[in-house]
């Protein structure tokens, strides 16, 4: 599962909140542009692209420094064949998710002989959690943010996902549980997050009570793992279809067959979906 890739797909799905971020300044404009970069093209899989008022600005995620070219070299080459197109001034950022090993020097510029090149780098790791807690776009990368008490944050978190519409919920859910993994252990993440939004789910709540009514002694556990498996297949089926278009009936049934192990599993995978043949691909695996 790409990491990097969620945060391309944050970043485009949000703009000009993404943009405002990297660059401290609001942005009300920003265009998506195709990663495919003429001439030999290059691997841009976990790039954004997006055009400002006047600029281009590179947006591109990393959970480690080391590739193949080197980032250096890598940023230089985007630079050239952005502004051979486009002819505007580009700002380039690279943020980094994960710090890397202790000693390890963070390059910022490509130099050889008269050759210089400058890009920044955003360490999330020194950035203030305040904006992104507080930004319902950039809540999903809040856990990776500057803290002394990173099981203290999470909380924050959690409570800040629960503040959401419904409608927001789920998805920013997801999201953010994915890159929490990053950092914090799976079950923590899991028992938390689950404890707090299963409680402010209608679909859990509508099961309990009914459970309650009927007396049955174990409606809250039932209710909980419904609840759970019912908002799995709400969100993963929005997923796909944002993805790879509306699903013939008989996939929509083979994602309604799932087990909740196998919901969360898809829900990792489906990030880099590109067509329906992807998902056929997947349920072979299975």
């Amino acid at each position: 599962m790409s990491f990097d890739n969620l945060c391309k797909l944050l970043s485009e799905k949000y703009p000009e909140r993404f943009a405002s971020w990297v660059l401290g300044t609001p942005q009300n404009s920003a265009k998506v542009l195709k990663t495919e970069l003429s001439i030999e093209p290059i691997r841009a899989d976990y790039v954004t692209f997006l055009q400002l008022e006047g600029r281009i600005l590179h947006l591109e995620f990393q959970t480690k420094l080391e590739s193949t070219p080197p980032l250096p070299l890598r940023m230089l080459d985007y630079w050239v064949r952005l502004y051979r197109l486009y002819r505007l001034p580009i700002t380039q950022v690279v943020v980094l998710l994960l710090p890397p090993a202790p000693g390890t020097v963070i390059e910022n510029t490509f130099i050889v002989e008269n050759t210089r090149h400058e890009y920044r780098v955003i360490s999330m790791w020194e950035e203030n959690p305040e904006l992104f807690l507080n930004d319902e776009a950039l809540l999903p990368l809040a856990p990776l943010a500057a803290t002394t008490q990173p099981q203290a944050l999470l909380q924050q978190v959690v409570a800040k996902v629960n503040q959401l519409e419904p409608r927001q919920r789920p998805e920013i859910s997801a999201y953010t549980e994915i890159l929490a993994g990053l950092k914090y252990d799976r079950d923590l993440i899991r028992q938390l997050f689950r404890e707090g939004m299963m409680r402010e789910s209608v679909i859990y709540q509508e099961i309990l009570a009914e459970g309650e009514q009927r007396g049955e002694q174990r409606g809250e556990q039932r209710g909980r793992e419904q609840g759970r498996l019912a908002e799995g297949k709400l969100l993963v089926l929005r997923q796909l279809t944002r993805r790879v278009g509306e699903l013939p009936q008989e996939m929509l049934e083979r994602v309604e067959s799932l087990t909740l192990e196998q919901l969360e599993n898809l829900g990792e995978a489906l990030l880099d979906f590109q067509a329906i043949a992807d998902l056929e691909t997947w349920f072979t695996t299975q």
